[in-house]
């Protein structure tokens, strides 16, 4: 860094960008807009967005994502510096890179927006020590939820609500959520900085300076359907918004999973980034409705918010949610170790069209429909291919555009019927789902080009097709388009049983514990042990 900073002797305040990659409803760069010194004076705001080289080499995520990232970037960017200052990318770790920062700036004050994944915990716990250290104060502020997961356990009497409509009884008995904030018009003209506003070294990174790190090549991208950013995000919200009657009606297991376009808003990328406030939704639908008829969740559009509020709370109280082992809420399942059936459904090869469309979907734009996740989870999971869901999680975690920690945890759990749905011998069909919304299959004739000429009736199931008719459309089963990796007729049935043992093992095994717990309690060394106190 240039250690000629005209500004070094200003006192700073450090706003560090991370998920919420917005100005409206950001409390946490409100606060460091607005901080001021023992003398009353305002500080200096820089805000900073670090690329950690742990994301960049390590996190999986695909170039769709990576795209998005660098377009909610640069359209920050040019939002700060409309209001006269910039974001400065930073390079490297930030236990690293806050050092030098809080030495060079000045730094008086650090502000973020909170963050519950256990990496970030980790990460922000590091630097809250390091900024101690270096007299920095840090303030975190929660507005990547609707509400904070703290409260909602305080709510319950400090227990997790471990089913939907539990977590929806505790927030409805809590104070009405705190209002969103909009973004500021202007900022004062006393904590703008003029040095380094046309510095290259802290210029937001190009598209292929990121795709390179990871080994792609932009040039094999698909064309962008989501833009990422801010300004695109509160357009695609509007745009939803306006259609009163559509969000007063909408139910989502009234959607299409394969239409041609899609069936629902699209904003999860938005809020996976920050890009979007959920409390803006949020209070934008409570507007739009107002007092009319209007659907109730689990199935409105505030209902899918509680979704995500709910998979957000369990997430961030339950060690190792993510994983099967060492997750107290999860059924431990037997699953299989099969990379060669793995391969074929995360590359869309696995004989099966409406499953392998959805595969294909999801690495070329980077979204796929709610149902459509359901589909391929069950398939990969419990319905057909006996393969762990961590599996699958990672494969999402790379290539959808709204990756996000809690929630895609939470529903592979849920789809595997290894927490919070139960029902497993309800068993999505591989050819028999897709039908309901898309007749003539044309969903499969966009994703998978090869089968465009098959009849309407062949289309589901190409395999059904005699040779003549495979051969007339130019895609003979077994030659240009993949056999069935199995037959779901034979096999579903199997993995049902199978997951009628793995409950009963788990039960078994949760019984045996309990009782150990309850031996444990009543040992007769236990008496000689003082508690201690509950200050």
């Amino acid at each position: 860094m240039d250690k000629n900073d005209t500004d070094a002797g200003h006192e700073t305040t450090v706003h560090w960008f991370r998920k919420g990659m917005r100005l409206h409803d950001n409390p946490a760069f409100k606060l460091s807009c607005e901080a001021k010194n023992s003398s009353g004076e305002l500080y200096k705001l820089r805000p900073i967005y670090i690329l950690d080289p742990y994301f960049r080499k390590y996190i999986r995520a695909g170039a769709n994502r990576w795209r998005f990232l660098q377009q909610s970037l640069v359209d920050l960017d040019m939002t700060l510096r409309k209001l006269g200052t910039r974001l400065y990318v930073i390079r490297g770790l930030p236990h690293e890179v806050f050092p030098d920062l809080f030495a060079k700036w000045n730094v008086k004050l650090l502000t973020f927006e909170l963050d519950t994944e256990p990496y970030a915990r980790e990460r922000d716990n590091q630097v809250e020590q390091l900024a101690r250290k270096h007299g920095v104060k840090v303030e975190q502020k929660v507005s990547h939820t609707i509400y904070n997961t703290e409260l909602v356990l305080r709510a319950n009497r400090g227990s997790v609500p471990m089913t939907y409509q539990k977590f929806v009884s505790v927030v409805g008995s809590m104070p009405t959520p705190r209002r969103p904030i909009p973004a500021p018009d202007m900022l004062p003209s006393e904590c703008l900085l003029d040095d380094d506003l046309n510095n290259p070294e802290f210029d937001v990174p190009t598209l292929d300076e990121l795709l390179t790190l990871k080994g792609f090549n932009p040039a094999e991208l698909k064309p962008c359907l989501y833009p990422g950013g801010e300004k695109e995000a509160l357009r695609r919200l509007e745009e939803y918004m306006k259609n009163k009657t559509w969000v007063c009606k909408f139910e989502k297991p009234n959607t299409s999973p394969n239409s041609l376009k899609p069936s629902t808003t699209v904003l999860s990328p938005y809020m996976k980034f920050g890009c979007l406030s959920a409390s803006h939704f949020y209070y934008r639908l409570k507007e739009v409705i107002g007092n009319s008829p209007h659907s109730k969740p689990p199935v409105s559009l505030i209902g899918q918010l509680y979704w995500r509020e709910f998979y957000y709370t369990v997430g961030a109280s339950t060690p190792n949610f993510d994983k099967m082992v060492g997750n107290s809420i999860c059924c431990q399942v037997p699953w299989d170790d099969n990379p060669d059936a793995l391969e074929a459904w995360t590359n869309g090869k696995t004989g099966y069209p409406f499953i392998d469309a959805i595969m294909r979907q999801l690495r070329d734009e980077g979204w796929i429909h709610h149902l459509a996740r359901h589909a391929v989870a069950c398939f990969l999971t419990r319905g057909d291919l006996w393969i762990s869901w961590e599996k699958g999680l990672a494969v999402f975690e790379e290539l959808l555009l709204d990756a996000d920690w809690s929630m895609n945890a939470g529903n592979w759990m849920w789809l595997s019927a290894s927490a919070f749905f139960h029902q497993f011998f309800r068993v999505y069909s591989p050819v028999a789902f897709g039908k309901k919304t898309d007749k003539s299959g044309d969903y499969i004739r966009k994703y998978i080009p090869e089968l465009a000429k098959y009849p309407d009736q062949y289309i589901y199931e190409p395999w059904s097709a005699p040779k003549s008719i495979q051969e007339r459309a130019g895609c003979v089963v077994g030659v240009h388009y993949p056999k069935r990796v199995v037959v779901h007729e034979d096999v579903y049935k199997n993995n049902i049983t199978k997951m009628s043992l793995a409950y009963k093992s788990t039960k078994a095994g949760k019984s045996s514990n309990n009782k150990k717990s309850r031996d444990m309690s009543t040992s007769p060394d236990k008496k000689n042990i003082k508690k201690p106190k509950l200050k």
